[in-house]
This record gives C-alpha cells, sequence and structure tokens, in this order.
C-alpha cells in the first residue's frame, strides 16, 4: 500500500488552532511515548523535582464528572489517558472535546492534542488539535473494553504523529498542530477499522501500531470473531507497510479451534472434581482469530526487535508475547498459559474447603478456575505493555482473577524462553495493568544489573478467585488474615525477586477546595491503591506514582519516603502514567488533570 497524502486537503478536515506561537529550538524528544523509550524503560537521566508546588494544572478531559455519575461507572473513572509527552520546555497532551452521552456511547467525544510551552514559569498552550480517531465500541461482555480506551501519540524530532480515524495515521507539525499528512496502510478508510493502543516510535523515527478491524455487520461486535487484525510500520520518510496479525503468532491455535475456558458458575466452588479427586475436564469454546488487545503498546528492542501482545479474540485465556523481525516477519512466540502454580492449597488462597478456598479435596497448585496451572490472561481494559529491560530480556504484566484479580508479573529471555520467578510459584503477584520501569545501576562490586519497580497492589472488596460473596467473600483480608489487602510500591531483582516494598499507609479520602484548601474524610482503614500504570524514575532511582489517593508520592531508591504532594481528589480510577521533564519537572494525572510538580 502507499502513502496517501492531501495536506491541503486533510487540514481543512480538522481544527487546528494556534495560541501565541513560541519560536522553538531544534526539534528534540525527551519522553517521546508510553514508558519514555521504545523499550518502555520509563526511566530519565535527570533527577526529579522533589518539590510540592504545583507549578500547573491543566483540565484535559471537561466530562469527569458525568463519567463518574453514570450506573455502570459507580463514582469510579473508567478512562485510559496518554502520557503527558514532553520535548524541552515543550508538552504534548490529549485532549477531549464533543458531548458525553454515556460511558456506553464514548464515541460522540472527539479527541486532540494540545501543546504547551513554558514561557516565564508559566505552562502557555501553543496549539490545539482535534483529530477524528474514534475508539472501538464498549463492550458489555467479556471480551472488548468496558473501560474507555486509550488515545495516545508518538513524538519524533520529525512530527507529532496522532492515530486517526479508520486505522490511519496522522502527522502533525509539532510547532503549528497543522496536518502534515494522513498515512492510510490500507485501500480504503474503513469505519470498522481502529487504531488500538498507544502508538510506539524507534530511535530512527518510524512508527509502528496495531489496528483492529470489527464485524460492522454484527450487532455486537464483541461476541463474534474479528475479520482481520494489522501490525502497522510507518518509515520515518511516511511509507506504511501492514502486516496481517495472522502471520505473526504461528502455531497458535485457529479462529475456529475450540479453547479451554473456565468452569460453569453454577459448579462453584472450583475447581470441579472427578470422583477420584482429579480436576474435571473444562468447558471449551471457541478460540476466534489472535488480535491484539485493546490499549497496548508495542515495545521496540535496542536490535530493532518488535515485541507485541497477542491474544484469542473470544478467550483470554490464550495470549501470547510475540517477537517480530525488522521485516515484520515473526521470530518468536510465547504463550501464557499454564506458567504459574500459586492457586489451591498454596498461601495465596484461604484454605481449600473455607471461604475463599478451592473447592474441599482440591489438588494443590492448580488455579481454581480450571483446574490446570495458572495462565496469563490478555484483557482489553489493561495498559499493560511489554518493557525491554538492559539484558534483553521483555517483562509484561498479565491478568490472573483466581489470585484475587492480583495478576502476574512475567519474564521471558530475548530468545523467547520464559523465565520462571525465584519463588516456585511461578510470575510476581502485582495487582493488574502494569507497565514496570526499569532502573538500570551499579552494584558496589561493579557489575551492572537493573531493578523492576511496579505497583503491588492486593485488593481487597474483589473475593478470591469469584464474585459470589458466599463462596468467595469480598473481605480479604477478615478471610485470609495471613495475606490480606495491602498496597505497596515495590522494587525488584530481574528475577522478580523482592528489593524492598513502600506501603500506603493514608486512610484519608480528600478533595481540595476552590480556595486551594483541602476537606478529608478517614473512611479507607485498608488505604489505598496505587493509580499507576507506569511509574517514572529518576537517574538517582527515586520512584513517582500516583495513588488513589490523590497523591503523588516519592519514593527514593531504598523504598524511603521522600515527599508527598496531593493534587485534586481522592478517586478510584483507571490507572495513569507519569513523565518527567528534562528539568525534573513531574507531570503526573488525577481527575482529568494534568498536574506539573516541582520546586
Amino acid at each position: 500500500m502507499h502513502t496517501r497524502r492531501a495536506p491541503l486537503i486533510v487540514a481543512a478536515l480538522f481544527a487546528a488552532t494556534a495560541v501565541s506561537l513560541v519560536a522553538a529550538p531544534p526539534a528534540t524528544v525527551w519522553w517521546g511515548q508510553w514508558g519514555q523509550n521504545p523499550q518502555h524503560q520509563g526511566t530519565v537521566p535527570v533527577v526529579g523535582q522533589t518539590g510540592s508546588r504545583i507549578l500547573a494544572n491543566v483540565v484535559y478531559d471537561p466530562f469527569t464528572d458525568k463519567e463518574q455519575n453514570g450506573p455502570y461507572a459507580a463514582g469510579d473513572l473508567l478512562v485510559h489517558y496518554q502520557t503527558p509527552l514532553i520535548s524541552g520546555n515543550d508538552v504534548f497532551m490529549e485532549f477531549k472535546t464533543g458531548q458525553f452521552s454515556n460511558i456506553k456511547n464514548w464515541q460522540v467525544q472527539t479527541w486532540g492534542e494540545r501543546k504547551f510551552s513554558w514561557v516565564n514559569g508559566q505552562l502557555v498552550k501553543q496549539w490545539e488539535f482535534t483529530g477524528d480517531w474514534k475508539p472501538v465500541p464498549f463492550s458489555p461482555d467479556k471480551d472488548g473494553p468496558g473501560w474507555e480506551p486509550v488515545y495516545h501519540g508518538a513524538l519524533t524530532t520529525a512530527a507529532l504523529y496522532v492515530p486517526g480515524f479508520g486505522g490511519t495515521l496522522l502527522k502533525l507539525d509539532r510547532a503549528t498542530g497543522a496536518v502534515l499528512a494522513r498515512i492510510n496502510p490500507f485501500a480504503t478508510i474503513d469505519p470498522n477499522t481502529y487504531a488500538v493502543g498507544p502508538l510506539s516510535a524507534d530511535k530512527f523515527g518510524n512508527i509502528y501500531y496495531n489496528v483492529m478491524q470489527l464485524d460492522g455487520s454484527a450487532k455486537d461486535p464483541w461476541l463474534v470473531d474479528v475479520p482481520q487484525s494489522w501490525l502497522v510500520k510507518v518509515t520515518a520518510a511516511d511509507v506504511p507497510k501492514a502486516v496481517a496479525w495472522s502471520t505473526l503468532v504461528p502455531g497458535s491455535p485457529t479462529a475456529t479451534d475450540q479453547c479451554t475456558f473456565r468452569y460453569a458458575i453454577a459448579d462453584l466452588p472450583w475447581p470441579v472434581l472427578n470422583a477420584n479427586g482429579t480436576p474435571a475436564p473444562t468447558p471449551t469454546i471457541t478460540c476466534g482469530s489472535q488480535r491484539p488487545p485493546v490499549n497496548t503498546a508495542p515495545a521496540l528492542g535496542p536490535d530493532g526487535t518488535i515485541y507485541d501482545i497477542s491474544r484469542a479474540s473470544l478467550d483470554d485465556y490464550y495470549g501470547y508475547v510475540i517477537a517480530i523481525n525488522r521485516d515484520l516477519t515473526p521470530k518468536w512466540v510465547s504463550s501464557m498459559r499454564n506458567r504459574f502454580h500459586d492457586g489451591c492449597g498454596t498461601p495465596f488462597l484461604p484454605a481449600s474447603g473455607t471461604p475463599g478456598g478451592c473447592r474441599a479435596g482440591a489438588p494443590a497448585n492448580v488455579s481454581p478456575p480450571d483446574g490446570m496451572p495458572g495462565s496469563g490472561r490478555v484483557l482489553d481494559d489493561s495498559t499493560s505493555a511489554p518493557v525491554v529491560a538492559p539484558d534483553g530480556s521483555v517483562y509484561y504484566g498479565a491478568y490472573t482473577r483466581y489470585n484475587y484479580a492480583q495478576g502476574h508479573l512475567m519474564r521471558w529471555s530475548s530468545a523467547g524462553q520464559y523465565l520462571d520467578t525465584a519463588a516456585p510459584w511461578g510470575g510476581f503477584q502485582f495487582g493488574w495493568d502494569t507497565t514496570p520501569a526499569i532502573f538500570p545501576f551499579t552494584t558496589a562490586t561493579g557489575a551492572q544489573t537493573f531493578a523492576v519497580i511496579t505497583k503491588e497492589n492486593h485488593y481487597g472488596d474483589v473475593g478470591s478467585y469469584c464474585n459470589d460473596a458466599t463462596i468467595c467473600p469480598p473481605d480479604r483480608t477478615a478471610t485470609h488474615p495471613a495475606y490480606p489487602e495491602e498496597y505497596f510500591m515495590s522494587s525488584l531483582t530481574p528475577d522478580l525477586s523482592v528489593n524492598w516494598r513502600f506501603q500506603n499507609t493514608n486512610p484519608l479520602s480528600c478533595t481540595r477546595n476552590a480556595d486551594g484548601t483541602l476537606s478529608c474524610t478517614s473512611d479507607h482503614p485498608r488505604f489505598f491503591e496505587w493509580c499507576v500504570n507506569a511509574p517514572a524514575v529518576d537517574v538517582n532511582g527515586t520512584v513517582f506514582s500516583n495513588s488513589e489517593d490523590g497523591n503523588l508520592y516519592e519514593i527514593d531508591r531504598n523504598g524511603n519516603l521522600v515527599n508527598i504532594v496531593f493534587t485534586q481528589l481522592a478517586i478510584g480510577a483507571a490507572y495513569t502514567p507519569l513523565s518527567i521533564g528534562p528539568d525534573g519537572r513531574v507531570y503526573t494525572q488525577n481527575d482529568g488533570r494534568m498536574f506539573v510538580i516541582g520546586f
């Protein structure tokens, strides 16, 4: 396919408004994409500012009150947002306009980008661009998103790239916001084809992103197979190439194969057992085609290898990490199935035969839903992206429900070998939805190594492995006091052993009043989740992370608290990313606002 360029015509289709433009030095990129760099390592070579001043407070989502008030949201903010993208004194941030109907009809909104520049200590808007990208539709089903998908651009020295309508890519002038080109990898622009997940850029300025086509004739497209999906590469010269997703996951089940799912709700407690005490066969469903998840950014290794995530369209228990060569041919594929041994009869669940535990007599180590070793699942609501470490190994934060929805952080070698952790259980139970940061450092003996920085949420109010309050009581601490509800930021060794943990111990829900004062209520006796999907780390190893208590936490490389800065509101929300500027200013998010924190 060839690039479809029509700058003059395209520009007329979009709103690009300039406001007091400031002359810019030659273009650079500092924090240009999800996870900061092509490997998604989330670490910068400057000292982050650990001050308490709110230097800017910018609203980018004007609909947060409405988004929280719907019956589906129940007071939470179920929306994914872009990382603030930074180049020198310039900041590029998504914003939303249009109208808001309800969370199940999010496509009536519009998405775009605003550029801000620091001028005399103030963050001043330079231009805004309103685009035509639309997210995939809401899903009430087990597959597809129930939370608003992420709109996310990528910054290169040449341009700001953002997703467009029909799986296209829009190239914006960094200085003015004008549309330089619409790049279409396909023969036509199909309204049922969607750019999904953040864009990624390599060191040469090539852009990579995932595209999914849905069945426009289906009443509910999430109940049927996807017609097609693609990985798209757009070169720095704006030449696109789309490779069919089916070619990237050889050896996976075909669209019409039967895939293992889980036992029926009517058969709780799980696992179902045969008369001899072995797990009964697990029901199967049609797999559906392999496709990308809705919110995942490809990672790009220093050697040009592309790392992405794949899942069966109709069964999220069949997930894969896939490595792709520069020429978009498959390099290796590794399954997430049957990797864990931390189910029944282990310290992570109550004793079998007791509330919250597996069925009495269940074999040790199996996962309750299917009676097998646990599998990493790939959810469409998760923004988890692969991360490439300095040694070439690859990390991915998969979902698992059977361990209080606490997920598993997984690791592979650069050759695709799954690497079990030091513990016998397999994987590290981190929570869910994470792109961990990587902090490289030199040990006292001179050895080069790195730490893996992630949240570690031990959720409460969720039930151990099911939603039946009798069989899986929601009060985790009461039913499993040896493994209670707790919330940590954690530093891990490369093999996922713990270096240190920092626990959230704040019980106060606060809100900032119009006059700047705070009103607080002590209503979280078990404290707050870490509300972060991609933490930021500075050159000293200081970790910057959001919490659902509305605070930005600054934690040193040994796990000691440096500072806490309250932003706007204690709120349950989809997890949000942070970034750090070249001057050390910290860009964080809360309640649809971008806050800049520093001295």
